[in-house]
């Protein structure tokens, strides 16, 4: 540029001043119109936890010092994202100096548990030792498989017990990872982990479908055992059809794993390959335990030929090994296909023999009690004979009777033609307890992260605190939630609870107002509208699934616009499901023209809002049977979870809004099976989302 580009006459250099003096002569007078917006003080922490996810260690670290100097008072999750993002290649005295500045709180814990994980991937076992008794929450499977391969570092003569609980922890391995993989390495390098216990781990990994345990399980016994075990998984009809030779161990353990394999892919072709050659070539307990999974499959799909299957699985046992081939989920299916497709006698011998041979942690779960209750009472001989038969399953009943908030307890306690018995009301905290739980600084720190928009967080800072608390404490930290109305942590804290309850924490009703005057206007019973809220969002205004479901009834964006058109909803943006009360309105509408649609049975219509409408129509189909076992068949875990606590729920509100008392039974109805053709529902259209 020229000189002359840089001259400005006087009178542009005037004219300049006073334009910038208007300029700021109107920011003034703005700043004096406009009132000041308050500085968010959790500002620092939300772009601090920005930062994290976008890995800026630069940013954070700024952040960091900032929040410290100013002694925020959620400086330490800062703290913890900051060193998060370089542990690996930290070193103790910065880890040692973090734990050191956060004494007490979820963040030194949580770092504990990572820096654990550090630690054993860098076989650093003394260090580990150092901190691993120090870990409060102990809640992380690979960490324990961790701590016992430093224990049996250099013990060349371990305690029995020490080999048994590793054996344990090792076994209890759900997913792929380095310490319990490390641990079984050490623990069958030095012949303390027997063969026969490695091909029992990956035979349970393939009946839960976990082909990379499998695999992984595998390796410890070679590198051409593991190729093996990998080819067989991988392709099993095509492995078997390779593999014509003499079935003589390992192969007989390959061919029932390929079996296994192929009936998570087709149910009959792995039934026809155990009715054909591969079926007279496998030891008796081999090809039981492969008709066990045909079974299990069979029974999750809702086959009509899985009864068959379970009977012949179970027929092909040899007498000295009652069932014990399975793991406890296969089991369990094998249950469910009793009840479902069993009659009479048939029916309860198979689900008394299915739950006895459930491992002792499963089979007291009130599941498997109730039903092996029933069975006992299935199977008692008239008159005086079956009478300590039935007084076995009276006390089971009356067992179960003891938890009457829980799906089967309400059942038991029907069954043993009792009125459900909420429990008296716990003394409300005192004034002193309520100020203690108020001056709490980590249910502060948390209800500060959850008012901050940084819920899973607050959540967890939360749940650290109530560790080791006692009732009346519990009571008091949900009364406080209750109160800011943080309703999941209210309803969650209030149910740790052992002997004091309280079921207004439990079971709270916000918006009673509007629920109440919503499900009037269309014909919705209000205690199924609350029991359903409380299952799918805790009553969280906010909520948000990870498939997309929004709002206090967890409404879908597609749902939403499709039932905002039918029910004549003239405004209607995406972005409106998340407010409040149109969420409500939505979610009724859809939950009532789901409940039309499944014929006005309870226990269906709240699989369809789960699952999806048109699943629930398929699994109605087969025999009539009892609707409690139509609710235990339910294909999908999380449905069948679903469906019980959301029926036992509204049992509670029932009870609660009408003080009356109120029957599960009678809200489950007798029975479910297929839809009679001839009976339309015009009402409800076909093509519900």
């Amino acid at each position: 540029m020229s000189a002359q580009g840089f001259f400005v006459s006087p009178s542009a250099r005037w004219v300049r001043r006073l334009g910038a003096g208007l300029f700021s002569l109107t920011i003034s007078l703005a700043c004096l119109a406009a009132p000041e917006t308050p500085p968010d003080p959790d500002l620092p922490i939300r772009q601090a936890r920005e930062a994290f996810g976008k890995k800026d260690r630069v940013r954070l670290a700024a952040l960091r010092e900032a929040t410290q100097n100013s002694q925020h008072p959620l400086a330490s999750w800062v703290d913890y994202w900051d060193i998060s993002l370089r542990l690996k290649e930290a070193r103790a005295e910065e880890v040692d100096a973090i734990l050191a500045r956060w004494p007490g709180t979820y963040v030194e814990d949580r770092l504990r548990n990572d820096w654990l994980l550090v630690l054993g991937r860098r076989r650093d076992w003394e260090t580990f030792q150092r901190e691993h008794p120090r870990f409060r929450m102990n809640d992380d499977r690979e960490v324990a498989c961790y701590a016992y391969v430093a224990l049996l570092q250099g013990n060349t003569r371990p305690a029995q017990t020490t080999l048994e609980a590793a054996q344990a922890a090792w076994l209890g391995q759900r997913d792929t990872d380095e310490g319990c993989q490390l641990l079984g390495q050490t623990l069958y390098g030095t012949n303390a982990l027997a063969e026969p216990v490695v091909w029992q781990k990956i035979r349970h990994a393939v009946e839960d479908n976990r082909l990379r345990l499998a695999r992984q399980t595998a390796n410890l016994l070679g590198e051409a055992t593991g190729k093996a075990v990998a080819e067989a998984l991988d392709q099993p009809v095509r492995w078997l059809t390779a593999r014509q030779r003499a079935a003589m161990p390992p192969a007989q353990m390959l061919i029932a794993l390929a079996v296994a394999r192929q009936a998570l892919i087709d149910t009959t072709e792995a039934a026809n390959l155990l009715q054909g050659e591969w079926g007279n070539v496998l030891s008796v307990e081999l090809h039981s335990w492969a008709w066990g999974l045909v079974a299990r499959q069979g029974a999750q799909a809702l086959r009509p030929q899985a009864l068959e299957w379970v009977q012949t699985a179970w027929r092909a046992l040899s007498p000295t090994q009652p069932g014990i081939g399975w793991n406890d989920e296969t089991l369990a299916w094998h249950t469910r296909a009793a009840l479902r497709l069993g009659q009479g006698g048939e029916r309860w011998r198979l689900v008394l023999q299915a739950v006895d041979a459930m491992s002792p942690a499963e089979r007291p779960s009130p599941t498997w009690q109730y039903w092996r209750a029933r069975a006992l009472q299935g199977l008692a001989p008239a008159g005086g004979a079956g009478e300590a038969q039935r007084a076995q399953a009276r006390s089971i009943l009356s067992a179960l009777a003891t938890s009457p908030l829980h799906f089967y307890g309400m059942l038991a306690a029907e069954d043993l033609g009792n009125p459900l018995a909420l429990p008296a009301r716990a003394t409300a905290p005192s004034v002193a307890e309520r100020e203690m739980a108020q001056r709490h600084p980590g249910l502060q720190r948390a209800l500060q992260l959850i008012a901050a928009g940084l819920r899973a967080e607050g959540v967890r800072e939360w749940n650290f605190h109530l560790i080791g608390m006692k009732d009346r404490e519990l009571l008091a930290a949900a009364q406080l939630a209750c109160e800011r109305e943080v309703w999941d942590r209210c309803i969650n804290t209030s149910e740790r609870t052992r002997t004091e309850i309280d079921l207004a924490q439990r079971y709270p009703m916000p918006l009673r107002n509007e629920v109440m005057n919503r499900t009037r206007e269309i014909g919705l019973d209000p205690a199924y509208v609350y029991g359903l809220i409380r299952q799918e969002s805790r009553f969280v205004m906010d909520a948000r699934s990870h498939v997309g479901a929004s709002g206090l009834m967890q409404v879908m964006p597609a749902t939403a616009k499709w039932t905002a058109k039918r029910i004549g909803m003239t405004e209607f943006r995406p972005d409106m499901i998340a407010e409040r009360d149109t969420n409500l309105k939505l979610g009724t509408a859809y939950l009532k023209l789901v409940l039309d649609d499944q014929d006005g049975l309870q226990a269906l219509a709240a699989a369809a809002y789960n699952a999806g409408p048109g699943r629930p129509r398929k699994w109605r189909n087969g025999p009539l049977i009892e609707t409690a076992i139509w609710a235990e068949n339910v294909p999908f875990a999380e449905t069948r979870d679903y469906v019980k606590k959301v029926l036992a729920n509204a049992t509670i509100y029932a009870a609660l809004v009408t003080g009356q008392p109120a029957s599960l039974k009678a809200r489950l109805g007798h029975s479910v099976g297929p839809r009679d053709p001839k009976t339309p529902n015009p009402s409800s259209p076909t093509d519900l989302p």
